[in-house]
């Protein structure tokens, strides 16, 4: 422990033949004087650690639960001040960044910070913060849909063009202006199962006017898929995902072309929403309001463990290789395919898959499931409702099965059986 330094300033009055010490009283008019500074050295013996409080006194974050300080989340840092140095500025926000910069491929002059409340809420940030009258994109599922038409139309005066699917379609066959202030693209939509193929993305980018933002809303794909790198100028993404954390704080990465558009906007824009605000306290690896530490640090942790493990070109290989397990199974049953057929829009990291046969329902399926009494089943697959009925959806994250494809063989084997269950049921 550092011990407490007293400072005590004496005043050396220089004269011809000697010098005075003395301590300074009063402003005089004599002689200039040169302050040495004393220090008085004070070594603070605390009482035995044992004796000590074991409570959080900080009013922000609180204390949790006392069971909750015996288990592995108390080493999530979750009541220490988003403020404290060694938490933020040279602490846990600041190694996250690093990790998923250097995971992400993010260019160096890109700025990386962390945006409490969730991809949503980051992009009406976006949409806020960056628009300079017109906007364009594709809506082709709901989240790409919530942000290109839900949220845009209500920002005042945006025009917009959206590129929206009709009945029968997955993915629009027109094209937005890439020419208008903001384009907005959504990667992967995890709704449907849907990927943009990286040649939109790049046609986007070389075709984008000299005033023009591409943004992307990456949530599910984000550290499991290689993107074509650089090629945007805002990334956006939350973090339950590929990385498994849990819900409500999103990745927002900005260019240096988004500065700069920041700097300039005179929109009068909600407080919370206003980027400025974020990117002026990310030069210190903090948020502006307090961030999910405990988020933070699951990010922190999955980003570090797939850097060490590979990296982003490891993570695409490991979840091609999940959904490249469920579409060969799908394959050879009767009973399933893959609802995108096209493989270049057919995600790898969100797969849908919809039953074939009418004998068998999805939500047979899940119950079946269900009742298997297992936590990580309670959900079953579950589809999106933007996706047709009788649908499965299953996720091919990197840390579903990091050692391959073993939990999809065990998943798939009881798919079969349920499926013959209910077959004979029928």
């Amino acid at each position: 422990t550092p011990p407490y330094i007293l400072e005590d300033k004496i005043s050396v009055s220089k004269k011809k033949n000697n010098t005075t010490l003395s301590r300074p009283t009063s402003t005089t008019t004599t002689p200039p004087t040169t302050h040495l500074i004393f220090y008085t050295i004070l070594t603070m013996v605390l009482p035995d650690k044992k004796q000590l409080p074991t409570s959080t006194f900080a009013c922000g974050p609180g204390q949790a639960l006392p069971l909750l300080r015996q288990t592995p989340l108390y080493q999530t840092q979750f009541e220490r001040s988003h403020r404290a140095a060694d938490i933020s500025t040279n602490g846990l926000y600041k190694a996250a960044t690093h990790e998923l910069k250097k995971l992400l491929h993010i260019p160096a002059d890109y700025t990386l910070f962390f945006f409490p409340g969730g991809a949503t809420p980051a992009m009406d940030a976006v949409l806020w913060s960056l628009t300079k009258g017109t906007l364009s994109g594709f809506s082709f599922g709901a989240f790409s849909k919530r942000w290109s038409e839900v949220l845009a139309a209500r920002v005042p005066g945006l025009k917009r063009q959206i590129c929206a699917c009709h009945a029968g379609e997955f993915f629009p066959p027109q094209e937005p202006d890439y020419t208008a202030s903001l384009v907005v693209l959504t990667p992967n939509e995890t709704s449907t199962g849907v990927q943009m193929p990286d040649a939109y993305l790049t046609r986007a980018w070389e075709k984008r006017g000299a005033d023009t933002l591409v943004a992307w809303d990456t949530t599910s794909c984000a550290g499991g898929r290689m993107l074509p790198e650089g090629q945007f100028d805002v990334f956006l993404f939350s973090l339950q995902k590929c990385f498994g954390a849990a819900g409500g704080t999103a990745c927002v990465v900005l260019s240096p072309r988004a500065l700069s558009r920041l700097e300039k906007n005179n929109r009068a824009v909600p407080y919370s929403l206003d980027l400025k605000n974020a990117v002026s306290h990310a030069t210190l690896f903090q948020t502006l309001n307090t961030p999910n530490t405990p988020n933070i640090w699951l990010c922190y942790q999955a980003a570090k463990w797939m850097n060490e493990h590979g990296g982003l070109k490891a993570m695409d290989d490991l979840c091609r290789r999940h959904a490249k397990h469920l579409t060969a199974w799908a394959a050879a049953t009767d009973f399933c395919a893959p609802l995108i057929t096209d493989e270049q829009f057919r995600s790898y990291t969100t797969l849908t898959l919809k039953l074939t046969d009418t004998r068998v329902s999805a939500a047979a399926i899940n119950r079946a499931l269900a009742d298997s009494g297992l936590p990580n089943l309670q959900d079953g697959l579950k589809a999106h409702p933007y996706a047709p009925e009788n649908s499965l959806r299953v996720s091919c994250f990197p840390f579903v099965d990091t050692d391959g494809i073993e939990q999809y063989k065990k998943l798939t084997a009881a798919l079969d059986e349920i499926v013959r269950q209910l077959r004979k049921v029928k």
